[in-house]
């Protein structure tokens, strides 16, 4: 089984997007069972709150139930739980310094490293556009999905 965690700020935007989007993916394609699959945050300021409007109308559209998701904070032992640790920019990498300081195992990466790009999700939180980060979570979920049915 392939365990996958994203990771964005508060985990009411990105990172369960991410998560929501990934696992209708895996199920499309028949390999829902192969996967266990999460978000969470690096901060505490959204913890136990719903999913973003925004990201929840996204999800909607696309007849993706995500009304059970409640933000949640990384951990230490999200660390050994997981296979992969999915940052949706660079802030989030400093932030989960302080709870996982080092990376021995090459886990934590960005999603856009996966599709060759050096670049943040940019959190719509602040930008307010939810289409244009559903479309870089996209490209980096098609490429990550590629990457990991080759391995």
């Amino acid at each position: 089984m392939i365990k996958v965690l994203f990771v964005c700020h508060g985990n009411i935007c990105r990172s369960p997007m991410a998560e929501y989007l990934f696992k209708d993916m895996v199920k499309k394609n028949n390999l829902l069972d192969n996967f266990y699959i999460e978000s969470c945050a690096t901060s505490s300021e959204e913890i136990g709150n719903p999913i973003h409007y925004g990201t929840k109308r996204i999800l909607n559209s696309l007849g993706i139930d995500s009304s059970k998701k409640r933000a949640r904070r990384i951990t230490k032992e999200d660390y050994d739980k997981f296979d992969y640790i999915i940052l949706m920019d660079e802030e989030n990498r400093w932030g989960l310094k302080y709870i996982i300081p080092s990376d021995p195992k090459n886990k934590i990466h960005t999603l856009l490293s996966y599709a060759g790009l050096n670049r943040d999700i940019k959190d719509p939180w602040y930008t307010g556009n939810f289409t244009e980060t559903y479309n870089d979570i996209m490209l980096g979920l098609n490429a990550f999905y590629k990457y990991l049915t080759k391995e």
